[in-house]
């Protein structure tokens, strides 16, 4: 497995984020999501500041393919992991456990002391995997109307 920074709207970021909005919108109205529904979600969700000062996103290929992908923000002495997912096809093989190791490394390089992140219940696999690699339930510390989970994690 490869980790690569990418720049946000360059075609593998792009390509990987739209399949992680196509599930998550897909979960959300449960059916499929449209197109259209997913270029909105794009545009609902941007990820452009990943990169420089303000955060950084990275992509995991396998054989070139880009298998997984996860971003952080910066924000002070911390960490915000998003857009942390792992094609279907490929999960249960490790991808997303070494990726997030591996933004908690860069993240620790920088000084950043702690992370946070907010998601839904509904994405199981996520919440099984941050509660994995000791991210612990907190108390909100957003009002994002899509989450109902908050998570924390001393560095």
């Amino acid at each position: 497995m490869i980790f690569e920074a990418e720049r946000p709207g360059a075609g593998r970021a792009d390509a990987i984020v739209r399949g992680y909005l196509t599930e998550v919108a897909s979960r959300w109205y449960g059916r499929a999501a449209t197109p259209a529904e997913v270029d909105r979600a794009m545009l609902d969700e941007p990820f452009d500041d990943l990169q420089g000062d303000s955060g950084l996103f990275v992509v995991a290929s396998d054989g070139g393919a880009v298998v997984a992908c996860a971003g952080v923000r910066f924000v002070g002495a911390v960490g915000e992991p998003t857009k942390v997912f792992t094609l279907p096809e490929r999960r249960g093989r490790g991808a997303g456990s070494a990726l997030l190791r591996h933004v908690e490394e860069v993240c620790r390089v920088r000084g950043i002391t702690s992370l946070r992140l907010d998601t839904r219940a509904e994405l199981a696999e996520a919440c099984a995997l941050y509660e994995r690699l000791g991210f612990v339930q907190v108390a909100p510390f957003n009002d994002d109307p899509h989450s109902d989970r908050w998570y924390a994690k001393v560095l």
